[in-house]
């Protein structure tokens, strides 16, 4: 009697270690991150960041990551990377994502840092530059698009804890943006080749007010600029410009912001 209660247990024991490792597989299966991570869910940092931490990159043409471009699958659900893309514009909801993935490789193999205005990104290609606008405050920010994400329903993009702050979103912890394409790996192949040229933005014989504006369009657009001197009055200027499409991309963001009446210093040497 007690051999064949222990030959009992003995089977109970396999059918329940059995079951435990299906179940473990299936949990894996489920969620392809699990142990990923030393913390289960995301935090808020201790800080908020600082406003440099909160300063929009200035858009680059950046060749086409090794990593994160190829398709995937995740959860059931094929993607398939823009990386061919040069205009996309798309309106949804954004979220954003912080200690537990701070520290962490992003998809196309960085470091992920919540300090640094960057994003991930379903299917833009990686690295790419999207601006992003809030839609109830009207807030905008420049992000670096370096991640894969976010994967919960209705959500287009993730955002570092810096750009959702400059976003006014982080009490909140989503908002309806905004995004549009400002620079992608395809764009430099599409690029023409020109003699630095530059935009004129503003002109006064008060340098002091160019210089207020000139932080002003590095706040609003992330653009480098200067102010020269020329014939007794100040100008503000955009630039240098290295490429023609840059340069049309470049005129037409100011001329929809805050500079209607930015123009080519030098049309020869823009356009």
């Amino acid at each position: 009697m007690m051999k064949y209660l222990w030959v009992v247990l003995c089977h109970l024991c396999l059918l329940s270690a059995c079951s435990n490792t299906r179940d473990n597989a299936q949990s894996r299966a489920s969620e392809p991150n699990a142990g990923r991570y030393q913390q289960s869910k995301d935090s808020i940092p201790k800080r908020l960041p600082t406003l440099l931490e909160m300063t929009d990159p200035t858009p680059q043409s950046e060749p086409l990551s090794r990593g994160g471009n190829k398709p995937y699958n995740l959860f059931g659900q094929d993607y398939t990377p823009l990386i061919s893309a040069v205009d996309h514009t798309e309106v949804g909801i954004a979220s954003w994502y912080g200690n537990k993935f701070h520290g962490h490789l992003t998809s196309n193999g960085e470091t992920y840092n919540m300090f640094s205005m960057t994003a991930a990104h379903k299917t833009l290609p990686l690295p790419s530059y999207v601006k992003v606008t809030n839609l109830d405050n009207k807030q905008t920010a420049i992000v670096r698009v370096n991640d894969r994400g976010p994967f919960h329903p209705n959500r287009i993009i993730d955002l570092s804890y810096s750009a959702a702050n400059k976003l006014g979103m982080l009490q909140q912890g989503t908002a309806r943006v905004k995004l549009e394409l400002l620079q992608s790996p395809a764009m430099l192949a599409q690029t023409t080749p020109v003699e630095p040229c530059y935009i004129q933005v503003f002109a006064s014989v008060d340098s002091n007010k160019l210089s207020q504006l000139q932080q002003e369009l590095k706040q609003q657009q992330a653009l480098p600029s200067e102010v020269r001197p020329a014939s007794g009055i100040f100008r503000l200027l955009v630039g240098p410009i290295h490429d023609k499409q840059q340069a049309q991309r470049w005129l037409s963001q100011l001329r929809t912001g805050s500079f209607p009446s930015a123009y080519f210093a030098d049309s020869q040497q823009c356009s």
